[in-house]
């Protein structure tokens, strides 16, 4: 009885033992070692060297190395430093790079000084600061839809504080002033367009060569008008009700049947029943006059044969009398 009493006291020990040690072993290898000295050896020379990016990166690697206190006496303080100094030079990096005019950019985060402030502000967490700059680009870029759809999905790469109980780590979700910035950018957008869009219908109502390049410039702004609106909170119908009733000016004028495409071009946008419609008629129409067209060349072929006939009798005619037959 006593041997099975020692036996699960040992057994219990080593259950909770087991976790360090394994954790430990994970750091025995001799390429970890080499590693990890190489690293702590790197970030105690930024430090000496004062180069806020190279102690930067430095700290970043080292802050949460599991094997640094193991395998050097300066681990365990060289991390202590790490988190409690990155946050406040993660901010003057990112102040020195907002100085110098280098806001955004697709440059990773480095030491060659092409760092932009918010890679900055993002690699310490601080996205309140990263948005900021990320709208200042905005507003210097306002008409840039391609970017103004980057700083839109702005916290797709983001994570929030770690649950310390649970361990989850929800999404980050930015303050709502942020996008309604941001749709206050499109808004401006949206008028700008909607109101050179009225511009360009008036020729709508000129000649059928008029109307050919007045829709073209009328539907690629409705269009434009259109990708501003849906990050708006009544998406983009304003755009789609416009373009059906340029659709209907158009078939209204005295020429459909030759202005009827850029009707159609317009319902088709609209994504309004009177495209199908109005294919359907211009369908049929193409048909009736394909149909008009055989019936006319068969006429043509008919009158032609029978004036061949006539002008052939007459030919015999003359030949037999001058033959004397």
């Amino acid at each position: 009885m006593m041997i099975f009493q020692i036996l699960g006291s040992v057994l219990l020990i080593l259950a909770l033992m087991s976790p360090s040690v394994r954790a430990d072993d994970e750091c025995m290898d001799d390429e970890d070692e080499k590693d990890t000295k190489f690293t702590i050896a790197a970030a105690l020379k930024a430090e000496k060297a004062g180069k806020p990016a190279e102690l930067f990166v430095a700290y970043r690697t080292i802050e949460n190395h599991y094997c640094a206190h193991l395998f050097d006496k300066n681990g365990k303080d060289l991390q202590a430093r790490a988190k409690a100094n990155l946050p406040k030079l993660g901010r003057d990096l990112a102040k020195a790079a907002e100085t110098k005019g280098l806001l955004y950019g697709k440059e990773p985060l480095g030491t060659d000084g092409k760092t932009s402030a918010f890679v900055w502000f993002e690699a310490i967490g601080d996205f309140n600061e990263a948005n900021r700059v990320m709208l200042k680009v905005v507003h210097a870029k306002s008409d840039d839809l391609g970017f103004f759809k980057t700083a839109w999905e702005v916290n797709r790469s983001r994570s929030g504080p770690r649950d310390p109980k649970t361990g989850e780590q929800k999404p980050y979700v930015s303050p709502a002033g942020y996008r309604q910035e941001l749709q206050k950018v499109a808004s401006a957008n949206t008028d700008q367009l909607m109101k050179a869009e009225e511009k360009d219908a008036v020729g709508l109502s000129g000649n059928s060569t008029d109307v050919g390049m007045a829709s073209t410039g009328s539907l690629e702004k409705l269009k434009k008008a259109s990708s501003w609106m849906k990050f708006l909170p009544d998406g983009d119908k304003p755009a789609k009700t416009r373009a059906e009733q340029r659709g209907d000016a158009v078939m209204k004028r005295s020429d459909p049947m030759f202005t009827q495409v850029f009707a159609k071009e317009y319902y088709e946008f609209a994504g309004s029943s009177k495209a199908k419609q109005l294919k359907k008629k211009m369908e049929e129409s193409e048909r009736a006059m394909q149909k008009s067209a055989e019936k006319a060349k068969g006429a043509v072929t008919t009158e032609k044969s029978e004036a061949d006939q006539k002008k052939f009798k007459k030919g015999k005619a003359d030949l037999e009398k001058e033959l004397g037959f």
